[in-house]
Parts: structure tokens; sequence; C-alpha cells
């Protein structure tokens, strides 16, 4: 490293210029991207699995129809991410190893069980809106092909709010039942939510310097605070509760004041510990296993293409 290119780099970050793959960056700059958008891409893939569970058992063919179209939107997300990854120099395959051993984690919100069909539209009007907060600013990401990737990303993700929140607003409609069970999701799935933004500020010193190389652009408590507000407004269309007692109007700081985050039980399923933590990585040891066949084979017809192009183009040429 030259004090030159460390000067470039600093400049181009206090600019608001795009850091590209080809650009000289220090090296932590590229460990911790590689940290970050890789555990993205691990979190899109594993966070099929809760969903596709209910596809078979959606009530109706066109919940059916949108609930596959948002687990492909998902597949589609990691392979975004995942690409991006790639062009800061780590192959997919070990990416993937890193899942697989443990080494690298995913959000610990997809360690929990969807138990009832209203667990889908708690994970896209909670799940979603949270991650959708926690992405927008990421648009603006230091690194090129990270923003570029959100882009289209957080358009995707939007509608997949708007989905599990219609799922849940149909829910509080219906008969005690429904209201019941919708209410049960909420509360299920409310504190996991708020677990998304991760540990508090104080704790949490890869999201500080991830903020002044400005890949980050809000504190984890900022973005929680934005996602409480909002859904404190939003649940009274649904004529439901938050499990907060403690959710009150503060007119000093002008936000909503809530709970304490049971930090034991986040570190817990972070460690490999939560309801389903054993039970996701291993669906996705066996579906990487399972679909060796079909990357062998793409493999090959690629190798095969390429290789008759090459000689078409050997006698065109003479």
């Amino acid at each position: 490293m030259s004090t030159r290119e460390q000067e470039i780099f600093d400049q181009k970050i206090e600019q608001e210029i795009r850091i590209e793959p080809k650009d000289w960056m220090p090296d932590e700059y590229r460990k911790m991207l590689i940290r970050q958008m890789s555990q993205h891409a691990h979190s899109e893939i594993v966070g099929m699995l809760p969903e596709g569970n209910w596809i078979t058992r959606a009530p109706s063919l066109r919940r059916k129809a949108t609930l596959i179209a948002k687990v492909q939107d998902e597949a589609g997300h990691g392979l975004y991410l995942y690409s991006a990854t790639e062009t800061l120099g780590i192959t997919r395959d070990e990416t993937i190893t890193q899942l697989h051993s443990g080494k690298a984690k995913y959000s610990s919100i997809f360690n929990y069980p969807t138990l009832t069909w209203a667990d889908i539209g708690a994970i896209g009007w909670l799940v979603d809106g949270a991650a959708i907060m926690n992405q927008v600013p990421l648009c603006r990401a230091s690194y090129g092909p990270y923003a570029r990737a959100m882009i289209r990303i957080c358009k995707e993700e939007s509608f997949h709010q708007r989905q599990g929140f219609e799922i849940l607003l149909t829910l509080s409609r219906g008969n005690e039942a429904q209201k019941a069970m919708c209410q049960d999701a909420i509360n299920r799935w409310w504190w996991p939510s708020l677990m998304m933004f991760g540990p508090g500020d104080d704790a949490s010193p890869n999201s500080q310097r991830s903020m002044q190389w400005k890949i980050k652009r809000f504190s984890n408590d900022e973005l929680r605070q934005k996602f409480v507000d909002v859904c404190v407004d939003q649940v009274k269309t649904l004529e439901m509760l938050l499990p907060d007692p403690k959710i009150k109007w503060n007119e000093k700081t002008g936000h909503y004041d809530f709970g304490e985050i049971n930090w034991e039980e986040f570190y817990e399923v972070l460690k490999g510990n939560g309801p389903c933590n054993f039970e996701r990585l291993e669906a996705r040891k066996k579906a990487h296993a399972d679909g060796l066949w079909v990357r062998e084979a793409a493999a090959a017809y690629a190798e095969k293409k390429y290789s008759s192009n090459t000689i078409l183009n050997g006698i065109k040429t003479a």
C-alpha cells in the first residue's frame, strides 16, 4: 500500500465516489464487505426455507402463486449478492463453504419456525419491513456492485412487505380464530424482527467502521428506532397490538420509547442455539449436495459450448 493509494481511496469515500472492483481498497475494507455481503447473500437463500415450507399449504391458488414468486425473488437476491461478492476476489464456493462450516452467519430471524399461515404475513410485514429499513440506505453504499444490486432488491422487497401486510390485514378482518392467529404471529415475530438490526451501537464496533467507510449510512439503533416508529402506526390499521407494554410516545425525542430486547436470546441464536438453526443449515447442506449434478452438467455444457464456438471462430478466421 502506498500513501497515495490510501489518499485516493479516502477522497473517494469523502466525495461520495463509488469504489469499484478494480480500484485499490484497504484490506480491512475488502474483508468487511466480503463478510457483510456474503452474509447478506446467505440470509436471502436461507430465508427461502421458512416460507417455502408454506407454498403447498397456502390457503388459495392466488396465495400459492404470490408466495412462489416471493421465494423466487429471494433466490434471485442471493444470486445477485453472491455475484457482487465475487468481485472482491472470493469465489462463490468459498462463501458457501464458510456458511456450511458455520464460519459465516446469516440473519438470526430465519432460525425461528413458521407455525401458521399468519407467520407468512408477519414475515412479510415485519421481517421484510426491517430488511427494507436496513437495505434502502445500502443503495448508497460506497462499494458500487453492492449498491447497484440493492436497487432491484429493495424494489422487490417493498412488494414482499405489502404482500405480508395484506395477508395480516385479511386475517385481522376475519373471524375470531383468524384474528387470534394474526395477533399470535405478531407477538412471536416482533422481538426477533427488532433483533435483525443487530446489537446496540455500544456493542457493535463493525457497524461504526462500516459507517465511516459509508457502507452503512445509519447505526443499528437509529434504524431500529425508525422501524419501531413506522410499525406503531401501521399496526393500528390492523387493529392489533405490538407485544410491548412499554411502547410510548416520547415528546422530547420525537420517537416511540420501547422495551428492552432480550439480548441473551439474540446471542444464543447467533451461537447456533435457536429453535431452527440446525434444521436450516442441514437443509442448505442437503440442497447443495443434491444440486451437485446440476452444477456439473451446467459447467460441462458451458465448456462444450465454448469449445464449439472457439472451433467455429477458428474456421471463420482461416
